[in-house]
């Protein structure tokens, strides 16, 4: 049994959390927190996944080499500045960690270093030094939601969760916290999340975990097809519940990534639902295909779609579209197979039938799109595997946002 609880980041035992304003923006142009803490009671395995852009900023570097024994303390992060491609990066990114450690009584090497914003300024490592005692001071249980607002950059809502199962008899929670509303295509982009877990689990096994889920949760979010220097998702289990040490995959290993998985989905849905300027969250789900490869290819494709996302902005049943982005997506498929509905709250409405369109009623599709979260249903009536991807219509608003992003 597995169910939702309060807490996000710090519902796990023996975490902390704090977000506060430190001015990390030299114009002094926002007052919202900036600077985000997460500290352990104890020494915690560690694991991350990491963006695979070529051009890395700075504290992806720092962090893998951090996370290279499989252990860490804590995570310091900020948004406002994703100190790279800047000079000094390298060093502010150590700076940062250092701080974190001189604040909590650790080492530098416990922390993992994480940061947002803008790319190509230095980040104001003053701000920083200032403002992370501040955090250190303000580390609390109940500190999740004020370091979920402290990561955000053009997010309009922050992103937290937390759930509990049992394993061996002892209650087991993971938490989380998490960004991401631009700059977002699958293989992570502009993607920030901190998971923790009071699980006992090895190091070699966590990393296998968020591996796994990560590859069919956060890499199959896409807002606008850009990715970034600096995303990275990383989980923190001190093992305090008390359950037997996770050390293969067992049935305690299955029932942990069932509950990270859970975690991690209903993070990549607010990610998507959240992009920038968007009206309403799309998921493409398909099914009966030959794999589940081909599955999630031909879902990426579709919710990457620029002319699939305008016609969801315009709640505009234009499945043409959709079938054309599955046919450029280079995964095999019959098109007069395909059989496709959109579907939301508002109902159902079937329009390609065997690849053919139907005759259906308009005014009940502009309802069915009309809604905040609509599902793009497709058949391909040639295998039992399936997968979902998750988007969001493109607006105008999207421009807007990033028309001036840097100035």
């Amino acid at each position: 049994m597995m169910k939702e609880i309060s807490g996000g980041v710090c519902a796990a035992q023996g975490f902390k959390a704090a977000g506060v304003h430190c001015g990390i923006q030299a114009d002094g142009s926002s007052e919202k927190n900036d600077l985000a803490l997460i500290l352990s009671e104890k020494e915690c395995a560690a694991a991350a996944v990491y963006t695979l852009n070529r051009v890395k900023a700075a504290p992806i570097y720092v962090t893998m080499d951090h996370l290279e024994d499989g252990t860490a303390w804590g995570v310091v992060a900020n948004s406002g500045n994703a100190n790279a491609c800047c000079p000094m990066s390298h060093e502010n990114a150590e700076a940062m960690c250092l701080f974190a450690a001189q604040a909590t009584g650790r080492e530098a090497g416990d922390f993992a270093v994480a940061s947002s914003g803008i790319i190509g300024q230095t980040i104001n490592i003053q701000a920083v030094q200032t403002g992370v005692p501040k955090a250190a001071a303000a580390l609390s249980q109940s500190g999740s939601g004020n370091a979920a607002t402290a990561i955000m950059t053009t997010d309009t809502v922050p992103k937290e969760i937390a759930v509990s199962f049992r394993l061996d008899g002892k209650e087991v929670k993971i938490g989380a916290i998490a960004k991401g509303s631009g700059m977002i295509h699958p293989n992570m982009g502009t993607l920030l999340a901190f998971l923790t877990t009071d699980c006992a689990i090895t190091p070699g096994m966590l990393e296998e975990a968020i591996r796994e889920v990560s590859a069919k949760t956060f890499n199959r979010v896409t807002i606008d097809g850009e990715t970034s220097p600096g995303d990275m998702a990383i989980v923190l289990a001190n093992g305090m519940a008390g359950n037997e040490q996770i050390e293969w995959k067992d049935e305690s290993y299955e029932a942990f990534c069932q509950a990270l998985d859970y975690v991690c989905r209903h993070l990549s849905r607010a990610i998507a639902g959240d992009g920038e300027g968007a009206g309403r969250l799309v998921t493409c789900r398909v099914i009966g295909a030959r794999s589940e490869e081909s599955a999630e290819r031909l879902a990426k494709t579709v919710v990457s779609s620029s002319l699939v996302k305008a016609a969801m902005f315009g709640a505009d049943a234009n499945w043409g579209r959709v079938l054309v982005a599955m046919g450029y997506s280079k995964a095999p498929f019959r098109p007069e197979h395909v059989d496709m509905a959109f579907e939301s709250a508002a109902g159902s409405v079937p329009v390609c039938k065997q690849g053919d369109g139907l005759a259906f009623d308009e005014e009940l599709a502009k309802k069915v799109l009309s809604e905040k979260e609509v599902v793009i249903a497709v058949n391909l009536n040639e295998g039992d595997d399936e997968a979902e991807c998750w988007g969001c219509d493109l607006t105008y608003d999207y421009v807007r946002i990033n028309g001036d992003y840097r100035t």
